[in-house]
């Protein structure tokens, strides 16, 4: 997948959780990335993370520590 279509996807995923009540989107990002998504794009995910993390939401980052 390009990196850019995974930093959308995972920033659209944070959004939605930032509008969630309570201070827990890493979380649920978290979650949602480990049930949904293959381990390819887990792994691309990790990776872009380790070389910055440039364009991802902070709670991407955060998230993709937990995954």
């Amino acid at each position: 997948m390009s990196p850019d279509k995974l930093i959308r996807m995972a920033n659209q995923i944070a959004g939605f959780f930032k509008t969630q009540p309570g201070d827990v989107a890493a979380e649920h990002v978290a979650a949602h990335i480990r049930d949904y998504w293959d381990p390819r794009m887990r792994a691309q995910l990790r990776d872009h993370v380790a070389a910055g993390g440039d364009g991802l939401d902070a709670a991407v980052i955060a998230a993709a520590q937990k995954v």
